[in-house]
């Protein structure tokens, strides 16, 4: 069964161009079914019947979710073999099953269309209606509060600056940010080029300020931090050596301690916070959608909502009859 998954990923990476995250995540998604598999006696995806995938799916909705883990999102793949203790109390989330069916859609769209199994049982699974969170968004006075420059002025100093500047102006995701490479910048013109999920490529401005900060740390810091193995990534560690991401990360979070803002930053909300700024100020939906390298705009809209609570709360504040 492990073989026909390993096809299936090496067709997400090479053909699909997707991202290794993505490619972690469904081999994690399908591994915990080939694990129940086991159990159950079936030892080839020929075996299984859609009653096998309907158990499966039945007790990931009634099993207890990990201790000391959120439930899986699409960004953040887990390792089957290695499964922390449940926690009795707490059930697995929708969004984790609804992963979990989704997985299991893709890869038997791609063993029918392959001819590697006869018939596409996981058609007939229905995905659940997908609760949608809001994403949360910085204030304005927390962006100039996180924004402002640091002293004394060092190579790290300058890096962390123009990462969070060039994250707030641009809206760049973390994998993004930590693989951008020089070449990719045209500063002079006030833009980047962006290789975005499945190797799509986006131009993105680049604001004033963001512009000033990038090139005070390529002409200042960058040179103090590069060794003669440094490769042409943009933002280095203090080593010379790119970012992983949760190096990068640590690293916005320290500097968001340091701000003294005290709010519990997730690696999305500098972006969150460039789409709903945008938006409050008057941007078009469609431009903000190519701007954050959406494939669909169904996924941007849901800074409409955002927006609206904003509205409303507006108009409870300063309405005399609100």
């Amino acid at each position: 069964m492990q073989t026909l998954v390993e096809d299936f990923l090496q067709y997400l990476r090479h053909e699909r161009g997707q991202s290794d995250n993505t490619a972690k995540t469904y081999a994690a998604l399908l591994g915990k079914f080939t694990a129940w598999a086991a159990t159950q006696g079936l030892a080839d995806w020929k075996q299984v019947e859609l009653q096998h995938l309907m158990a499966f799916l039945s007790q990931e909705r009634t099993r207890s979710a990990p201790v000391g883990r959120p439930p899986l999102t699409a960004g953040a793949a887990r390792s089957a073999d290695r499964t922390p203790p449940e926690n009795p109390s707490r059930r697995m989330s929708g969004e984790s099953v609804y992963l979990e069916i989704a997985a299991l859609r893709a890869f038997y769209k791609f063993a029918e269309n392959e001819k590697l199994l006869p018939a596409n049982l996981a058609e007939n699974l229905s995905l659940p209606r997908r609760w949608q969170r809001l994403p949360k968004a910085l204030s304005n006075d927390e962006i100039k509060k996180l924004l402002a420059p640091e002293n004394p002025e060092t190579p790290e100093s300058l890096c962390d600056q123009a990462i969070l500047e060039l994250a707030y102006a641009s809206g760049l995701r973390l994998s993004e940010l930590k693989n951008l490479r020089l070449e990719q910048l045209h500063l002079d013109a006030g833009f980047l080029n962006v290789i975005g999920k499945g190797n799509k490529e986006r131009v993105v401005p680049v604001g004033r300020t963001a512009v000033a900060a990038l090139n005070r740390f390529i002409e200042i810091g960058r040179p103090k931090l590069v060794t003669p193995r440094s490769p042409a990534n943009v933002f280095l560690t203090k080593r010379g050596t790119p970012f992983a991401a949760v190096t990068l990360w640590l690293h916005i979070k320290n500097r968001v301690r340091r701000a003294g803002v005290e709010r519990n930053l997730t690696p999305h909300m500098l972006r969150h916070s460039f789409a709903t700024h945008l938006l409050e100020h008057g941007a078009d939906l469609r431009v903000i959608q190519e701007l954050l390298g959406h494939a669909s705009i169904s996924t941007t809209e849901v800074y409409t909502h955002v927006t609206g609570n904003r509205l409303r709360e507006i108009h409870r504040r300063f309405h005399p009859r609100a």
